[in-house]
């Protein structure tokens, strides 16, 4: 056997591209040819064939389905010189038998070229199509020179011939040699930083974005959401387009009717009749929320997120029905390698002292609490948050909760800790200093949560963020209401039990499901899909998070009305 014709490096080559959703700057470089590569023998190539195989990416990973041609017994993947092709055909046709071709195009092709396969009795396909699913279906590849669909076709293990038109002979392909050209004939660079990235971590990126793209063609219409953060949910959901953004539920539902989707709604912004009028057209509905690790800052000072959930079942802080959170809670399965995947993320969250809306060094406020005291934390709420509305137990304002909390614990020494929204004079749920003070020792505001976390033995909570991140610093948490991540023998529960949640989970299943599976996340910089583990890293990034003109006259609003509030109750008394 002849060697195939060399020929110069480039994006045929490339089996890692992205999506033509966005501008995404190049992350894979071709740095030789395909055949200046010495195949690679070792027991690595199983590992990331299988990774590339289950992540489903590469090639044109994002495009629909390839029609089923049953009496296909091989494909023809034609290359894009239309004379080339018409010689792959003219010879595999010849050896092969017509009548048995799947000729598949990627591009437009010649038209005297399908008249004479069709004249042949073959079958052809213009794509381009998810390359992974044509595969799936274990035929033969012919090729006139390597590409990245013979590339893709080693990783699954199929019969790669190569038959240039410049050669009488056929060279069958060595998935040995497509491994080496993967590790060793490519460079990858991260495309959120653009440094040196590894093909895992490219697959692992691809994936996250395969999985994004899937689920936002449910998804044709947003309704409630508010015009400052519009253009970031867009990014989030968008797949071929972004979703049209609807003001009322009538309106929403014919429009993903005639679209033939599903409506994103945010939460706290459900028209009445919505779910009557979408079950009516059976129109899906998907509950939109800010995700855990959110952003530098508050959502009430305009701040758009940087990540978000979309539940299609309910939504995690409501324990009237099962979320998607409690059902990967309850039925999931949770691996070795994503456990030691959770238990980094949770070293990073604590040394990093992240946390919703941030991440920070702050110091904790001096305390009087004497040697041997135990120190309770009871984070406030906002009053009308949902959270509170639907999850909370009998106890269901902060100063029932600080009141009883001193009631079981007359001898501890008890942090009021006011929401940053509350107190940023945005949401309801304020507790006049004096009145709080008459069941807290001190009341701390300012700084971040986790340090008072730190200094704290026990964290007291309706149904707080709070709890969930005081888990992650192993301290004991008491629960009053249905938070998402109480029930599963991690916390202590002062609320009955519900009978969904029984299964005794550890730490890192709690925050695999929690941080990485239910969430959906955006790069700030770039507005790509990405990892919890990339946000993270922008967390720490200030300058990325200064307040904007908008939000700053935000601020002075919630100021001017925490100072108007203060002084009506001043008048009161």
């Amino acid at each position: 056997m002849h060697s195939p014709q060399k020929h110069t490096p480039g994006a045929e080559l490339t089996v890692f591209i992205a999506p033509p959703v966005r501008k995404t700057p190049p992350f894979s470089e071709v740095l030789t040819d395909w055949n200046d590569v010495s195949p690679r023998h070792d027991g690595d190539r199983e590992v990331l064939f299988a990774k590339i195989r289950e992540a489903r990416v590469g090639g044109t990973f994002w495009a629909t389905e390839a029609p089923q041609i049953e009496e296909a017994r091989y494909i023809v993947a034609m290359p894009r010189s239309m004379q080339k092709a018409q010689e792959l055909w003219r010879r595999v046709s010849d050896a092969e038998g017509a009548p048995f071709a799947l000729v598949y195009f990627e591009h437009t092709p010649d038209q005297e070229l399908l008249c004479d396969i069709e004249a042949k009795g073959g079958h052809y396909i213009v794509g381009p199509y998810d390359p992974h699913g044509l595969l799936r279906r274990n035929l033969p590849v012919w090729l006139a020179e390597m590409n990245a669909f013979g590339i893709l076709a080693l990783v699954y293990d199929r019969v790669v011939q190569i038959w240039p038109s410049t050669q009488e002979s056929v060279v069958r392909a060595d998935p040995a040699q497509a491994y080496a050209f993967l590790t060793q004939g490519m460079r990858y660079r991260s495309p959120y930083t653009g440094k040196n990235a590894t093909i895992e971590e490219i697959v692992r990126f691809l994936s996250t974005w395969r999985r994004t793209l899937e689920a936002n063609r449910k998804i044709s219409v947003c309704l409630g959401i508010s015009w400052w953060k519009r253009n970031r949910i867009g990014h989030f959901l968008e797949a071929e387009r972004q979703p049209a953004f609807c003001r009322t539920g009538r309106v929403a539902v014919a429009q993903a009717a005639r679209r033939g989707g599903g409506i994103a709604v945010w939460c706290s912004r459900i028209p009445g009749g919505l779910p009557r009028y979408a079950a009516e057209a059976k129109v899906p509905l998907y509950l939109v929320e800010d995700g855990f690790i959110r952003s530098v800052g508050l959502g009430s000072d305009l701040l758009p997120p940087s990540s978000i959930v979309v539940d299609s079942r309910g939504i995690y802080f409501d324990p009237s029905r099962p979320s998607d959170l409690e059902h990967m809670l309850a039925h999931g399965e949770f691996d070795d390698m994503l456990c030691e995947r959770a238990r980094r993320l949770i070293e990073i969250l604590v040394e990093g002292k992240i946390t919703k809306y941030g991440a920070g060094t702050g110091q904790a406020p001096d305390i009087a609490a004497v040697a041997g005291q135990k120190v309770i934390l009871v984070p406030g709420q906002v009053a009308d948050d949902l959270s509170v509305r639907l999850g909370a137990g009998e106890v269901r304002s902060n100063k029932e909760l600080l009141m009883r909390v001193r009631r079981d614990n007359p001898e501890a020494y008890v942090i009021y800790r006011p929401h940053p929204d509350v107190d940023a004079g945005h949401r309801q749920g304020v507790i006049p200093d004096e009145e709080a003070l008459l069941y807290a020792d001190q009341i701390c505001r300012g700084g971040t949560i986790s340090a008072l976390i730190d200094i704290s033995d026990e964290i007291h909570t309706m149904t707080s963020l709070a709890g969930f991140e005081a888990l992650l610093r192993k301290k004991k948490t008491v629960t009053y209401g249905y938070p998402f991540y109480a029930g599963w023998g991690l916390t202590e529960e002062r609320a009955p039990s519900l009978s969904r949640r029984g299964r005794s989970l550890s730490l890192e299943a709690l925050v695999a499901a929690t941080i990485i599976l239910y969430p959906r996340y955006m790069d700030p910089v770039t507005n790509l899909p990405c990892e919890p583990e990339i946000l993270i890293d922008r967390l720490l990034e200030l300058q990325l998070w200064r307040p904007s003109f908008l939000m700053k006259i935000r601020q002075k609003q919630g100021r001017l009305r925490r100072a108007i509030a203060q002084r009506l109750n001043a008048a009161r008394r």
